[in-house]
C-alpha cells in the first residue's frame, strides 16, 4: 500500500479539490477501511451550496459509505480483515445526559463525519471499531453505502409505536421519503399514502410500495386523503419534504389526536399553525438520525429483500469527478435520487 492517499476536500462552496495525505494508521481500538463507495445526500448538497448552517470550510465530505477492513488495531477482536462494512458517522461525547441514557444520536456535543469533522471521502479511513457495522457478502458496496440513509428511515418509522396495521401518510418522495415508505411497509404498516409534486418520483414511490401516490399540484390533498382512508384519515403523518406547505397540509388535515413526525430538515425557520396543532391535540414529534440498532435492522431488511435500494441509484461518478456529481444533481433535480461516488471503480 502506498504511503499516501487521495482525499477529497471542499475548500469553499462549489469548489472541490483533491490532496495527497498520509494513509492513516489505525489506533489500538480502530480499524483501517479501504473506502469503496460514498453516497451524496441532501445535507451534502447544502454544504456544496454553502447553505448548511453547521458546516465550515474546508471540509472532507462523506458520511454514507461502504468499504473493506484492511487492518485492525491491536485491541480489536470482533472484526476481521476482509470484512465488508459500513460506518456510523456520528461522533458523540459519551458523557452528556442523552449519551448516558442511550440516546447518543442526540448528544449535546454531536459531530458528524463530513460536516463538523473529517468525512470518509478518501481512499482509506481510520475509524473506531465501535462505529463499524459489518454488511453481509451478498450485499454490494453500493448497497452498503445506502445503509446510512436507510437507517434514518428505520429510526423514523419506529418513532411511531403503533405502526403495525397503521394507515400512514408520507409527505415528500425524495430518497428519504421513498426509503421511509419501504421501511414502513417492511415494519408492518398496512397502507401508505404518499405525496409529492413530481410524477416521476411518485411513480417510483408506487413501484416501491406506496399504495396511493398523489401529486398535490394536480390533486387536492384533503380530498384524496379522505378517499384513501375515509373520515378517520391517517394514524400518523411523516413530513419528509421540509416545507411550510407540506407541514401545513399535515396539520390542517390530520385526524384530531393523531401524530405528525418531522423527518425532513428545514432550511429556514418554519411558519407553523400552532393554534390548529393545539386545537386538534396533535402530537408533533421529530426524528433525528439513528442508533446502532437501526443500522443492524436496515442491513437485515435489505438482506431479506424487504427494501430495494437499486431503483434509487440514479448515477455514479468516478472519485475524481466529485464536482461533476453535484453538477449532475443540480441539473436533474426531479429525476436524481441517490448519486454514488466510485472511490474504487473495480468493485460493485
Amino acid at each position: 500500500m502506498n504511503a499516501t492517499m487521495i482525499q477529497q476536500l471542499m475548500t469553499e462552496p462549489k469548489n472541490i479539490t483533491f490532496r495527497n495525505v498520509p494513509v492513516p494508521k489505525p489506533g489500538p481500538d480502530q480499524v483501517l477501511v479501504s473506502i469503496k463507495k460514498v453516497g451524496i445526500c441532501g445535507s451534502d448538497i447544502h454544504v456544496f451550496h454553502g447553505t448548511h448552517p453547521y458546516t465550515s470550510y474546508p471540509v472532507t465530505q462523506g458520511h454514507e459509505v461502504a468499504g473493506e477492513i484492511i487492518e485492525l488495531g491491536e485491541y480489536v477482536k470482533d472484526l476481521s480483515v476482509g470484512q465488508r462494512v459500513t460506518i456510523e458517522p456520528q461522533v458523540f461525547c459519551g458523557r452528556c445526559y442523552p449519551c448516558l441514557h442511550g440516546k447518543y444520536n442526540l448528544c449535546e456535543n454531536l459531530k458528524v463525519m463530513g460536516f463538523q469533522t473529517t468525512g470518509t471521502a478518501s481512499e482509506y479511513f481510520a475509524v473506531d471499531a465501535s462505529k463499524v457495522t459489518p454488511i453481509p457478502d451478498e450485499l454490494t458496496y453500493s448497497q452498503g453505502a445506502m445503509i446510512e440513509p436507510l437507517a434514518v428511515t428505520v429510526h423514523a418509522a419506529r418513532r411511531f409505536e403503533d405502526l403495525k396495521g397503521a394507515n400512514v401518510v408520507v409527505l415528500g418522495c425524495g430518497p428519504i421519503g421513498i426509503l421511509l415508505i419501504q421501511s414502513l411497509k417492511a415494519l408492518g404498516a398496512a397502507c401508505v399514502f404518499a405525496t409529492d409534486i413530481s410524477d416521476t418520483r411518485l411513480k417510483l414511490a408506487k413501484e416501491l410500495g406506496a399504495d396511493y401516490a398523489v401529486n398535490t399540484m394536480k390533486q387536492d390533498y384533503a380530498e384524496e386523503l379522505i378517499k384513501a382512508f375515509g373520515p378517520d384519515k391517517a394514524d400518523v403523518i411523516y413530513e419528509c419534504a421540509g416545507s411550510d406547505i407540506t407541514m401545513d397540509q399535515a396539520i390542517q388535515n390530520a385526524r384530531k389526536g393523531s401524530v405528525i413526525i418531522l423527518v425532513a430538515v428545514f432550511g429556514k425557520r418554519a411558519n407553523v399553525d400552532l393554534a390548529k396543532l393545539n386545537d386538534s391535540e396533535l402530537d408533533l414529534n421529530t426524528s433525528m438520525m439513528y442508533r446502532h440498532e437501526d443500522f443492524v435492522d436496515a442491513i437485515r431488511l435489505v438482506a431479506e429483500g424487504k427494501v430495494r435500494l437499486e431503483p434509487l441509484q440514479s448515477a455514479r461518478f468516478a472519485f475524481e469527478d466529485y464536482q461533476k456529481a453535484y453538477d449532475y444533481i443540480d441539473n436533474n433535480r426531479e429525476t436524481s435520487m441517490k448519486v454514488l461516488i466510485d472511490v474504487d471503480p473495480t468493485v460493485e
